[in-house]
């Protein structure tokens, strides 16, 4: 009997220990990981009715909606993370952003990201529902978005097949949307909120082919006063501001000029680098619309995929203006978001 009780008594004190160990390292793996930073910019976004606040998952939670983190339920695969498709309680879908494993560089940028998203609220860009740091890489859950990214619609490949041809009116109104979502982010934050990687594989599209802009690992907060930035150059090759590559100077302008780019996709259906086969070289597609735009020219390059009358032509010779302003090379010739979302948003309806 007193041999059971030693036993039983032994037993009680491993699991105690077991306990408190796992909780020591969850701790641990929370300050790591950022969650202090992350827990004092939610708590000053209590006193902000506009901002939900988000969810902080368990472990558990996250790893029991993507079955263990199994590969069957990876959506895609980014600079900074895993996305992984998970089903929580109550059969909700979310997409789940998994930092890369042990890769510490990531992780400053992985925390910006949800610290930036816990501050925003439009329905236009992606919403971030909550967060674990209790594991050794962060974990992020967003709403999942059905209809994949603008890319695999604009660009189409064997991985990704083209699902539906985006009519005039569906890409004006996507366009008019990332606008008037950039505009949010540069003006109408508490902080403004510089992307800095503005392209069509950050922006999604849901049931409804609604855009919300996407992956906020590399922006930056500006503080009030301030209007420019100097930082380490990130982004995408072919969508960067020349500026900001010749001088590492951030401004909202940086993305105007990535929305340009974008602009420009939309129109053409042409990928921002362009390989020549016959000259075997690669073309940039901004320095090539701007060149086309004023030979006037433009309806040789307009997507072919797509039909047009006359009046469909007008409404987009007017958003090629638009996009040649804001591939201007001096960052002072283009126009603010806000302009530019103004503009479409009254080209989008006509």
């Amino acid at each position: 009997m007193g041999i059971l009780v030693l036993v039983t008594v032994g037993f009680w004190i491993y699991l105690v220990e077991k306990r408190r160990r796992l909780i020591k390292l969850k701790r641990m793996f929370f300050e790591q990981n950022g969650g202090i930073l992350l827990q004092q910019h939610l708590n000053l976004s209590r006193h902000k009715p506009s901002i939900e606040i988000m969810k902080i998952f368990s472990s558990d939670e996250l790893i029991k909606a993507t079955n263990n983190y199994d590969k069957s339920n990876i959506l895609g695969q980014g600079g900074n993370g895993t996305v992984y498709k998970g089903v929580l309680r109550g059969n909700k879908i979310v997409a789940i952003k998994r930092s890369k494993a042990c890769d510490r560089s990531q992780i400053g940028e992985f925390i910006n990201e949800g610290i930036v998203l816990s501050q925003v609220n439009h329905r236009n860009v992606v919403k971030l529902l909550g967060c674990c740091l209790e594991t050794e890489v962060p974990v992020l859950v967003y709403e999942f978005i059905t209809n994949g990214t603008l890319a695999s619609h604009l660009h189409p490949n064997q991985s990704q097949p083209l699902s539906i041809t985006l009519s005039w009116q569906m890409r004006l109104k996507i366009a008019a949307e990332i606008a008037g979502a950039l505009a949010y982010l540069h003006c109408e934050t508490c902080m403004p909120i510089i992307h800095r990687d503005v392209k069509t594989s950050n922006v999604l599209l849901d049931d409804n082919f609604t855009a919300k802009v996407a992956d906020f690992g590399a922006s930056r907060l500006v503080p009030l006063g301030q209007t420019q930035l100097t930082t380490l150059l990130q982004g995408t090759i072919g969508y960067l501001d020349p500026e900001y590559l010749y001088n590492s100077q951030l401004t909202d302008k940086s993305d105007v000029f990535s929305f340009g780019v974008i602009l420009a996709e939309l129109l053409t259906g042409k990928t921002p680098l362009i390989f020549e086969e016959g000259r075997k070289a690669t073309v940039n597609l901004a320095v090539y619309f701007v060149s086309c735009v004023e030979e006037e020219s433009l309806h040789e390059i307009l997507d072919d995929q797509v039909a047009m009358d006359d009046q469909v032509f007008e409404v987009l010779k007017q958003v090629a203006s638009v996009a040649v302003m804001c591939l201007r090379t001096k960052r002072e010739e283009r126009p603010a978001m806000k302009e530019v979302a103004a503009e479409l948003e009254i080209l989008s309806k006509m």
